[in-house]
Parts: C-alpha cells; structure tokens; sequence
C-alpha cells in the first residue's frame, strides 16, 4: 500500500533561531527522555532561551512569524518593524534567514531517513516521506507518526503532520493543518473541503475564483478543464490531478551524505555541561537517520565543544566514546553522552556543538538465537560496560588482555575497557594447547611457599597431586623461571595450583620448594 506522510514546519523560519525546546525536553524517539529539574542550570537555560523573551522574524520589514510572547503583545503578521518596538519594547527581532531554514530542512530530512529512504522535499517548508513499506517495522500508522512528532521535537522544530495515499495530498492536509486519511475514499472527502487558494498554481488567481464563486477543490473540479487549462495554465490541472491520485508523481529522493558530520551553532553562551545535552541530541537524531540510510552502525562518536573565536580562542573540548558494541541507537548513544556531561567541566563557555562519526561498520545482523541468553545478553553486558566507561572514566575501567609470556603472572595485562582486542591476535600470543589447559579462577598476586612434611607440601593439610605436570619454561631474555605446575587436593578437597620451582645446578638431594598460585572455585 502507497501511503504517504506530509510535514509541514509552519514555525520554521522563527525556529532556526529560537528552537522549541522548552515544551518538550529532549523527547527522543523511542522513548528516551532527558528529565532535568526545574531548578537546574540547564533548565533555566532552556526558558530563557524560548519561553521568557518575545521574538519576532522580519521580511523586508514586516513581521513574517513571531513567539507567543510576542503574540501576546499585540504583533501580528504584516507589522512594521517600528509597531513591533513600540507594542514590545524589548523584543528580539531577527531577519529571516533562508540559509538557516534550508540547513534545518535538511537537518530534518536527515533525521527522518531512518524510518524510510524515501523521503522528497516538497515546497513551503515541507517535507513528504514515502512509509507505505515501513508500516509493519514500526508497529502501524499510529506509532509511526509518534515517533516522527518526537524526532522533530528532539531537533527542536514543531510540525503538523498529515497521511495520505498520495503525496500532494499528503502536502495539502500537512499545509491546511494536518489530518490523515487512509483510503482513496475519505481523501477525496478531505480534499473537496480544502480551500482552492491552498493550490500554490491557483494563488494568482485568487480573485477571479473568489468572484466566480470557486471556493473550495471540489468549485474547482466542477470547472471545464479546457477553459481552466487556457486560463491558469497545465500545472494548475498538474497539481490537482496529482492530489487526487489521477496523474503519477516523480520525486528527488534525499540522498545521506557520503561521511558524516553535523554542527549547531548555540544561541547563547552555555557555561554548564548538562546543559549541552539538547543541543546534542539534535545532533544525534541527524546521525541515527544517517547510519540508518547507510545501514551502517557507529563504533565511536566525537562530540566537539566549540569556544569563543578571535582574540579569546581556545581549542574545542573533544568528548570521544568508545562504544564496547556497535550501534545505530539514538537513545543508546543520549545515554553514554548524558553520563558524560554529567561529570563535565567547562574550562570556557561554549557556543557551538560538532558532532563526527569517525569509525563505523556495516550493522550487524539481527540475533537468530530462539531463547533468550541467561544473565542477559553479551549487548546488555557491553552496555554495561559502556555506562561504567561514560560515568566512571575508561582509565577506571579495566580488562584483562594476554600477553606473549608463558609465566601466568604475566601472561595478561590490564589495559582499558574501550580498547578492541581481536580474536586473531589473542590465538597468536599463546599456543592452543597452553590455552586449552585448566587454569585456577582465581591467581594469587604473588606465590606463597609452602610448608614441607614428610617429604609433601603442606597448605593447611597435606597436598596430593591430582594431575600430571606442565612444564612452563620462559624469561629467558629477563628473569628465567623454570616451573613445574600441578593441581593439588587437600583432605577437603579443595584443588589449588601448585608448582615446584626447579633451579638449574641444584644438588639432587636437595629439598624441592614448593609454592602455592592459584585457588580453583
């Protein structure tokens, strides 16, 4: 089924300047939710930035949008500059901006590329997004537009969002206010209701059709087409044909970029960490829509804080993670991020974000597994893991690596958790067979000798030997170790890891020294 959604940024020109942040803090799709208290730093960065100052768009001196504040004090659409000042002294005013617009949209259609690659840009800030094949991935209509109205709450823009089976359809409900219709049936009903200025071939013309008394679409469909034709022109019928699903419809398709690298510049200085944390989900979304369309998932992400320019410079803050899985998820990725900038201290205010993907791979396949994993799955550990690196520091967080040593006390290194360690390279430190041989949960961080009586090593009760000997060899460039290992029972039972030390020379009537290394669970 061709089901399309339309949407619509009606507030567009004055949100590249004051984003929408304040209604909705940080709603990400997919449930993710950025609660920050009423009396934090953050918090009253976000209403000073959009909720307390009456902010105005000007084009060519009269007013184009404006902020509830604003609205409020009287400014209305058309006004002067100068009625503006007079009804709100203290309004910011800004010039419209259609670069700014432009790299929102695109922004936008970046970000909605996760949920379809079909994603077209239609005219007036509008975007049309092809999701007929992308109904059943995302649970139905209804949860699909859910998650599209947070991605764009979470970019910082409100909408109206309208369904339809036909994409100029789509576009004039999304233009008219937003409304969904399913079926060929009950669009053409929705249509027919539409005013016929809404039409953008049919605005020149708004006053002949005002006086012939053309109201409406369904005024318009009534009229004969070849007199229409001669008067209005083929795209007028173009347009209309193509809402109403009798003319087929060709589109550009938004194309991802090829590498990824998205900026936001900040509308005022921040000077605390958390409250970074919006702009850069903004910039999260654009990167989770762009791994989706490259079917890509992302192994590390750098977020750079950019300082004040000129003569005050100062290099960016590079916040660098490491993730211990692969991912494409935008809520994965806030999470890791919010536990850094928790700990985060600014050395200098920041007033521009840059977000890198500098490492990616193709994702990986979904698990074939039938039964879940007990304890959780290895994702739900390396997630763990990777909060643990976020929050505590990676220099905090450790794993054990092998190394090219046979003496089990330096047979691994600890080094931080973030860095890869390949399969192949950990079978070409130690042999097999070595790594084959039952090995003690638990090594003790230095050897204890161990007591002699009646010719056996003694550990609290004579020991036994309970398997052949291993022979370890090794140091010969440093400090040479000759060991012969054993497993040893006690009178309880127990086993432990037990070698004798061998010295080269030694009189062969001499007592052997035993030493204990390892404790089996």
């Amino acid at each position: 089924m061709r089901l399309w959604i339309g949407l619509y940024l009606p507030q567009l020109p004055l949100e590249v300047f004051c984003p929408n942040w304040s209604s909705e803090l940080g709603g990400a799709a997919g449930g993710a939710r950025c609660s920050t208290a009423s009396d934090t730093p953050a918090r009253r960065w976000i209403d000073g930035l959009a909720g307390t100052v009456a902010s105005v768009v000007l084009e060519h001196e009269r007013v184009l949008a404006m902020s509830p504040l604003a609205r409020a004090g009287g400014v209305q659409p058309g006004l002067r500059r100068g009625g503006v000042l007079m009804l709100v002294p203290d309004a910011r005013l800004y010039e419209r901006s259609p670069a700014r617009e432009a790299e929102a949209l695109n922004a936008v259609a970046l970000a909605l590329l996760q949920y379809t690659p079909l994603v077209t840009q239609g005219e007036e800030s509008t975007l049309l997004i092809d999701i007929g094949a992308s109904l059943r991935l995302f649970g139905g209509i209804g949860a699909l537009c859910r998650r599209i109205r947070a991605s764009l709450r979470a970019l910082g823009f409100s909408g109206a969002l309208s369904c339809a089976p036909t994409a100029r359809g789509a576009w004039l409900l999304a233009r008219h206010g937003g409304a969904r219709s399913m079926r060929m049936a009950s669009l053409t009903r929705r249509l027919d209701g539409l005013p016929a200025a809404l039409l953008p071939p049919a605005r020149p013309f708004a006053a002949w059709f005002d006086g012939i008394g053309c109201v409406n679409l369904a005024d318009l469909r009534r009229l004969p087409r070849p007199g229409l034709q001669r008067r209005c022109g083929r795209a007028l019928l173009d347009v209309l044909d193509a809402a109403y699903g009798l003319l087929p419809e060709l589109f550009d398709w938004i194309a991802a970029p090829t590498t990824f690298t998205a900026k936001l510049e900040l509308f005022d200085r921040v000077e605390h960490a958390e409250a970074l944390l919006f702009g850069a989900q903004r910039l999260l979304v654009q990167l989770t829509g762009w791994l989706c369309a490259h079917q890509l998932a992302v192994e590390r992400v750098t977020l750079l804080l950019e300082h004040e320019r000129g003569r005050v410079a100062c290099a960016p803050t590079a916040i660098d993670i490491v993730l211990a899985e692969p991912t494409w998820r935008e809520e994965h990725l806030l999470r890791l991020l919010r536990e850094r900038l928790g700990t985060l201290v600014l050395t200098a205010p920041v007033i521009g974000l840059c977000l890198q993907a500098p490492q990616v791979q193709a994702m990986a396949p979904p698990s074939e597994s039938l039964f879940p994993e007990p304890g959780g799955s290895e994702q739900d550990q390396l997630r763990m893991l990777e909060v643990l690196v976020a929050r505590l520091g990676p220099e905090n967080v450790l794993q054990a690596t092998p190394q090219a040593d046979y003496r089990p006390e330096l047979a691994n290194l600890w080094v931080p958790i973030g860095q890869q360690i390949r399969a192949a390279a950990r079978a070409a430190q130690m042999p097999p067979d070595v790594l084959s041989l039952p090995r003690p949960s638990w090594l003790l961080a230095k050897p204890i000798a161990l007591l002699m009586r009646n010719h056996r090593p003694f550990y609290g009760s004579p020991l036994k030997m309970a398997s052949t000997a291993e022979r370890i060899e090794a140091g010969w460039w440093g400090q040479s170790q000759t060991r012969d290992y054993f497993i040893a029972e006690g009178l309880d039972h127990a086993h432990y890891w037990v070698y004798r030390e061998r010295i080269v020379g030694e009189a062969a009537d001499s007592e052997p020294r035993w030493y204990l290394h390892g404790l089996f669970g």
